[in-house]
């Protein structure tokens, strides 16, 4: 991206060349953190740097959501949904320069930046309905002249960390969900990522600002993990949603729940699409495609596992080689590019030991990867999509390699292919391609997947915000986004009222005296 373009998205966004890192969404505080550097994994320039919180900033935010949280809680829930929606509209002016601003500091191609800022918008229009249907039960006492319902309120203050390949998806998912729902929100966003949230904080604050909302509702405190541990062990915070590794998820998991915190996990996945005998190959190998080199590889519902029937596997396999080979690979802002680069060398190292260890273990590459040098590949982050016949039970294949490495793997039986595609230890999506009803029904039943996620005719990835999104097993078990996924970031209470003029006890019991 030229330097004039990428100073003109900043601008465009109010982002300067140093920022601080920390924010009550009133002001930005100074902080004696570490200095934080964002280098774009397209071209390998420095985009900026910005200051990080410490621990002793980190609270006094902390106590500023607190207090805010006091007063937030008490305006009308549509009132809050209005701010939400104002949201939305700020985000749909800004939805180029914000596009343009992930699809560089993160390495995904501009299509994909445009829909990640899209999701937030869908995020902010499905919040501000459910503004008005915060909904509980009502239900029949088994005493007379009795009335028992059920009702939410508002939590306190979230924490959210989040992860660099969805830079503001994941954030919005939580935050205008937690803000109808009359809670604050504190935001560790990824250190690899750290001038989108600036960019976020900045379009949010100006909203907050003309709606008088108070000071704290909208908290942003970039830094490194010791941020977000400080997130995990803060009392002040009752609810966590942490989205990354199964590594990191495990760690925050535990000390969120050792103080009897509420953890919200969107953890690793390890996602199959199977193909049957009587699947569409057009659509099956365009969805394997899409969902196998998309973000280049760097998506939790990535697809990294291909079971095919034994009968069409020759003729899929060799559909996929001629796919892949006509891939463009290189900068992301140019819409002719399929694949952009992997967000730093660390992620390029990891790449690199996958693709030996399938061969060590036994794998046979049907298209080779490597990493890609040369004019336009200068940040050294580009490497090549590649396919690899593997087992199931081979140590890398089971295991979350966050690049574009697929594996293919041959079947007999759908039962057989169900019983692959469920014998890993994450559980996010999973997806089948085939026309038959009873294959479908199969897949879908008791019996089928066991992921969150299950689809057929369509990719792993790709989820609609209208859907609760999430996974099993080490993928978490949380589910944010659509559906009723709101109530985790509420207190649930059972009234009972007695309108009588006698006091008799549940279940018969007699107490005279």
């Amino acid at each position: 991206m030229p330097a004039a373009s990428i100073q003109k998205t900043l601008q465009a966004l109010n982002i300067k060349s140093t920022n601080p890192g920390v924010s009550t969404g009133k002001k930005w505080i100074k902080s004696k953190g570490p200095k934080l550097t964002s280098y774009s994994p397209v071209d390998g320039a420095l985009i900026g740097t910005l200051q990080a919180a410490n621990e002793k900033v980190f609270h006094e935010v902390v106590t500023i959501s607190k207090k805010a949280f006091v007063e937030w809680r008490k305006w009308p829930a549509p009132r809050r949904g209005e701010v939400v929606r104002q949201i939305g509209e700020a985000l749909r002016k800004h939805k180029e320069p914000l596009g343009k601003l992930v699809s560089y500091e993160m390495g995904k191609s501009y299509q994909e930046g445009l829909g990640e800022v899209q999701e937030m918008i869908d995020i902010c229009d499905f919040a501000v309905g459910l503004s008005r249907q915060l909904h509980g039960l009502t239900m029949h006492s088994e005493r007379p002249n009795h009335r028992m319902y059920e009702q939410y309120h508002p939590l306190g203050i979230v924490g959210i960390i989040s992860s660099f390949n969805f830079p503001v998806a994941v954030w919005s998912w939580n935050t205008m969900l937690a803000w109808v729902c009359g809670d604050t929100c504190i935001w560790k966003p990824s250190e690899k990522t750290p001038l989108c949230s600036i960019a976020c904080q900045q379009i949010v604050a100006k909203v907050f600002e003309a709606n008088g909302v108070p000071e704290g509702v909208s908290c942003l405190v970039n830094g490194d993990a010791a941020i977000g541990n400080l997130i995990a062990e803060c009392e002040d915070i009752p609810l966590v949603s942490a989205t990354g590794s199964t590594r990191m998820g495990r760690a925050v998991g535990k000390t969120v729940m050792e103080r009897f915190g509420r953890p919200l996990l969107e953890l690793g996945g390890n996602n199959a699409i199977i193909i049957t005998e009587s699947a569409n190959l057009s659509m099956a190998i365009r969805g394997a495609l899409f969902g196998a080199v998309g973000t280049a590889g760097q998506r939790c519902t990535t697809t990294r596992r291909l079971i095919i029937h034994e009968s069409i596997y020759n003729d899929v396999k060799n559909r996929l080689k001629k796919a892949y080979a006509q891939l463009a690979i290189g900068n992301p802002l140019d819409p002719k590019n399929h694949v952009g680069p992997l967000i730093d060398k660390q992620a390029v190292s990891l790449y690199l030991n996958a693709l030996q260890e399938i061969k060590k273990q036994g794998g046979k590459f049907v298209v080779e990867g490597g990493v890609l040098q040369g004019r336009g590949y200068q940040s050294g982050c580009y490497v090549k999509p590649a396919i690899a016949e593997v087992h199931n039970h081979y140590p890398i294949v089971q295991q979350e390699t966050f690049a574009p490495i697929l594996y293919l793997i041959k079947y007999k039986t759908l039962e057989e292919a169900i019983e692959l595609q469920n014998d890993v230890k994450q559980g996010l999506s999973s997806a089948i391609m085939t026309t038959s009803l009873r294959d479908m029904e199969q897949f879908l039943s008791h019996a089928g997947s066991d992921c969150g996620i299950a689809n057929v005719n369509i990719g792993t990835s790709g989820a609609e915000i209208g859907g609760a999104f999430g996974g099993e097993k080490e993928t978490g078990g949380g589910r944010e986004s659509g559906s009723d996924s709101w109530k985790i970031y509420m207190r649930r209470q059972t009234n009972t009222i007695n309108y009588g003029d006698s006091l008799p006890l549940a279940q018969g019991i007699k107490f005279d005296f």
